[in-house]
């Protein structure tokens, strides 16, 4: 065995990125400094779920930690995929903040994905599980990947900050490569579709949500459809809370989606519940993501700004040919994907601004991953 030669990186920015992209490369990384000065030092809770999950679904891969957590060795393995796998993403962060990698390695595995996340599937800060099934898997069959195999079932719903929810993922993987795209037309909207859904609360939160939401868009559009999913008993989660998730449909077949949750949340004394906070009232919460979807239509592009890191990154991962897209102002989650790809796919993206729309063309040329893991028949 020869040394293993490693990828020095500082700090905790974009670690989940990082891991994935190390993985997809192969490439061994060091990373240190990670939160050294910050009252808690080191990895969080759900950067530590996320390599245990990196664990679970290859193998040979090596991770190491020191006592501090502020310093990490990561030597990439195969990604084998697989069958009935279980993963607890603990209550830290939801299980949108997992998904998104887990769908781009179940695509390069050795055989097809299939497993259950345990967790929070709503809350504010990472795409919702609903935008994910009604959003992002369609953005995948863009770039080749079979739809035969690719889902997202939600077993059971789960708010902040108890969690309780359940859902389980299906991965195809590609049979060789994903597929270059020139996709620069957002074409205009032709259709609203949503869904809005509550726990331990009256279902007249969802009615209130829905009514609030239409209320602007049919002002605009005749064929806008909210559906409710209301959870009770052991499918509700532990914690009461309410949400909805939208998603304008094009001519040209894109989907902008946006989403949000309500939710209490944790107090200062980490396990003490504020439900002191008095919560969004639901009218509110319907009338703010509509005005949201509004904004991200307007923004121009193919896909919302929560998207453009995954639309780079299937672009940069394409067979050696052009992918030439158009987004919306770039967002900083899109600029630093877009170095990432520069720094461990050597992938470089032409960007032009487009003054007279308001959006970006972005041009490169893919790194021809391939998916050398599956079982050659």
């Amino acid at each position: 065995m020869g040394k293993i030669s490693y990828m020095k990186l500082k700090g905790s920015q974009n670690l989940r990125q990082r891991l994935l992209l190390a993985t997809l490369s192969s490439t061994p990384i060091l990373i240190e400094d990670i939160r050294a000065d910050a009252t808690w030092p080191g990895l969080l809770p759900h950067e530590v779920s996320f390599l245990r999950l990196l664990e679970t679904v290859s193998d040979d891969c090596h991770v190491e930690i020191n006592e501090t957590g502020t310093k990490l060795k990561y030597k990439p393995g195969i990604v084998m995929g697989g069958r009935y796998l279980e993963h607890d993403c603990g209550l830290s962060r939801s299980i949108g903040y997992f998904l998104e990698p887990l769908i781009v390695l179940g695509l390069f595995g050795k055989k097809p994905l299939s497993i259950k996340l345990k967790g929070i599937t709503n809350d504010p800060k990472d795409p919702s599980v609903d935008t994910f099934r009604s959003a992002t898997l369609p953005l995948l069959k863009r770039f080749g990947v079979p739809s035969e195999g690719l889902e997202l079932k939600i077993e059971s719903r789960g708010v902040a900050p108890k969690g309780g929810g359940e859902v389980t993922l299906s991965v195809p993987i590609i049979h060789n490569s994903l597929k270059a795209v020139t996709w620069t037309d957002e074409g205009m909207v032709k259709r609203i579709r949503g869904i809005s859904f509550s726990t331990r609360v009256s279902v007249q939160f969802e009615n209130t949500m829905i009514h609030a939401a239409r209320g602007i868009f049919n002002r605009l559009l005749p064929d806008v459809h909210i559906y409710t999913d209301h959870k009770a008993g052991a499918q509700a989660g532990n914690s009461p809370g309410y949400g909805i998730s939208l998603v304008a449909e094009t001519t040209s077949g894109c989907f902008v989606s946006v989403d949000t949750t309500i939710s209490y949340t944790r107090g200062n004394d980490d396990m003490d519940i504020d439900e002191r906070k008095e919560l969004m009232p639901p009218e509110e919460v319907g009338e703010e993501i509509a005005s949201l979807l509004l904004g991200e239509i307007e923004q121009g592009g193919v896909i919302d700004s929560t998207h453009q890191g995954l639309l780079f990154l299937l672009c940069a991962l394409c067979p050696q040919d052009i992918s030439k897209v158009r987004v919306g102002k770039l967002v900083p989650y899109g600029i630093q994907t877009l170095r990432n790809i520069r720094d461990f796919l050597g992938v470089k993206f032409v960007i032009k601004p487009e003054p007279a729309t308001g959006t970006v063309m972005l041009k490169c040329i893919g790194c021809g991953l391939k998916n050398l893991s599956r079982k050659l028949s």
